[in-house]
């Protein structure tokens, strides 16, 4: 895992190789300064002459000047470091999971994947700029210290050498609990986040029925139980600073009793005895950033397994022989295929579905609920893999043709539209992206959506706000049917396209659907039946297969299930 860390720093190695000299000069100067002041102290100022202690003064003054310009770079460019390596992250993650197959969105909260997205690598980049850097100037200061400690004063360093590791010791014992209570508090946080999406999402829905007390609940429950978390997690964390800063005071307190003891026996300068309390303060500048990092790595490496887990999904991809079809007829054929949900496995969703469709032909599927009808319509773009048997699309199996093309080539209408925030014409553009702006009026216009988009503030350029909420259900269609239009597949699949519309909407929208599948092989999954009276063949699906087939005469005649549905809806 650290070595699919690391790799990310590749692009801004030169960045990064200068902000780890930095942090090594910092810590290599904070070193020295200890070291100057006892020689002020023990040489200079005994002299009591202004030009010596003017001259090392001034010396000072440069050092920290030197100091100030790196600890600039290393705060500015360093994070540059971290933020390019979140970015990239962030790039890879999504460009993965627009990879991922439909079946994994079917399964995961969308808040969830924000947080996986947004802050875990915010934790990430944070640790991917001071990790390393805090890592070295600690190490840096210690190593340092003990060496500069030994050449100044052998008895009292050999105390510190006792006292200095037992506390890092004890204080590293103490953060083997942080990683579990940050991956806890994590989940947690990514849950409400879950809750809050699904909440704001719906939230129509939450005041037409008078939820808003019940969705309170829940989210006071998931808040609490992230609140209760991170309480935790801070209560370690304040337990590890506690006890750092308690060997931090015994040990000044003890530099300070044996440095005098010594001092009184000549065995010790005073000027040695500061420079020892100056580097006790030095430790704790180090422990500190160990702690920071230690609780820094643990927040992260819990963001970054999870963004390992996602980036470890399968994407669905090509199989090695696919193809690409630049033109194709539209001649569909299912030839016993089985399919099943991954998580309802042995329940068949379709069971030994077997039909042909003609190209340039219109074929309805009805049936009762759940018989697998859209389904149907999913498998045809592999927006999932058929369990068992073939599709093919002009006697080429679908599998051995290329993803994009397939889909290049097959249009889905369903019943919940989905209208991005935007403006009208880029949600037009959608089935184009280099259509020119002609295109997309005269796709409105064949969509019949022409005629209330002038009508608006802006027209095309009008923002409709997130999820077309400012257009009414039909508007939203036709928008949907007008991205169709400009997209011009050959294959048009209508999955209920019309059933979330009232009876005049539905109507007037059924002839724009009947100018759609002109000339195209079209797919129907019906909602009214006396929509598809004109459809070429109709299929009767049921959960036990295909039952019914026929023109929408032959099967009113054969007196069926077909003939059963179609009066009970006459009653409705």
């Amino acid at each position: 895992m650290i070595k699919r860390f690391i790799k990310y720093y590749k692009p801004y190695r030169l960045l990064f190789a200068m902000d780890v000299v930095s942090a090594i000069l910092i810590a290599g100067l904070d070193l020295v300064i200890p070291r100057f002041t006892n020689h002020l102290i023990s040489n200079i100022i005994p002299l009591k002459i202004m030009q010596p202690l003017l001259y090392w003064g001034m010396l000072l003054v440069l050092f920290f000047i030197v100091r100030l310009i790196l600890h600039y770079y290393v705060e500015y460019y360093g994070h540059v470091v971290g933020v390019g390596m979140e970015h990239d992250m962030r790039k890879d993650m999504f460009a993965h999971i627009q990879q991922l197959p439909i079946s994994y969105f079917d399964n995961v909260k969308v808040g969830k994947l924000m947080s996986r997205l947004v802050n875990d690598l915010n934790d990430i980049a944070e640790l991917a700029h001071h990790g390393p850097e805090d890592f070295l100037i600690s190490l840096v200061l210690l190593v340092g210290s003990f060496y500069l400690m030994f050449t100044s004063n052998v008895y009292l360093a050999i105390v510190m050498t006792i006292l200095v590791p037992l506390m890092l010791y004890v204080g590293v014992k103490q953060n083997l609990k942080f990683r579990s209570a940050f991956r806890t508090m994590r989940e947690r946080l990514s849950e409400i986040n879950a809750q809050a999406e699904d909440n704001f999402s719906g939230i129509r829905v939450v005041k037409a029925y008078n939820a808003e007390l019940k969705e309170q609940e829940q989210f006071a429950k998931g808040n609490s139980h992230f609140a209760s978390s991170r309480k935790y997690a801070l209560k370690i964390m304040a337990e590890f600073g506690v006890t750092v800063k308690g060997f931090v005071l015994m040990i000044t307190f003890t530099v300070l009793i044996f440095g005098g003891y010594l001092v009184i026996q000549d065995m010790m300068t005073i000027g040695q005895l500061v420079e020892f309390i100056l580097y006790v303060q030095l430790f704790q500048q180090p422990i500190n950033r160990i702690s920071a990092l230690i609780m820094m790595y643990n927040q992260a490496m819990a963001g970054f397994e999870r963004f390992i887990a996602i980036m470890d999904l399968k994407p669905q991809s090509d199989f090695p022989e696919a193809i690409a079809i630049d033109q194709i007829k539209g001649d569909i054929a299912f030839n016993d295929v089985t399919f099943e949900y991954g998580d309802r496995s042995e329940k068949h969703v379709l069971n030994h579905i077997s039909f042909k469709v003609k190209a340039g032909s219109k074929v309805a599927f009805v049936g009762p609920s759940g018989s697998g009808k859209s389904t149907l319509c999913n498998l045809i773009p592999r927006f999932y893999e058929i369990t068992q048997g073939s599709i093919t699309i002009d006697e080429v199996d679908i599998r051995n043709i290329q993803i994009k093309s397939l889909r290049h080539h097959v249009g889905i209408v369903q019943q919940e539209v989905f209208i991005f925030a935007g403006s009208v014409g880029e949600n037009i553009l959608y089935g184009k992206a280099d259509a020119t702006e002609e295109e997309a009026i005269i796709a409105a216009k064949c969509a019949e959506a022409w005629d209330f988009i002038k009508d608006l503030p802006d027209g095309l350029n009008t923002t409709i706000g997130e999820r077309g909420v400012k257009l009414s259900g039909g508007q939203r269609q036709r928008l949907s049917l007008a991205r169709m239009f400009l997209k011009n597949p050959k294959i048009l699949l209508l999955d209920e396209a019309t059933s979330s519309l009232d009876n005049t909407t539905e109507r007037q929208i059924q002839i724009t659907l009947d100018e759609l599948a002109k000339g195209r092989t079209t797919l129907v999954v019906a909602h009214r039946l006396s929509t598809i009276k004109d459809a070429d063949w109709i299929y009767v699906l049921t959960d036990k297969g295909i039952m019914e087939e026929g023109t929408h005469d032959d099967l009113l005649n054969k007196h069926g299930l077909y003939h059963r549905l179609v009066n009970s809806e006459k009653e409705i």
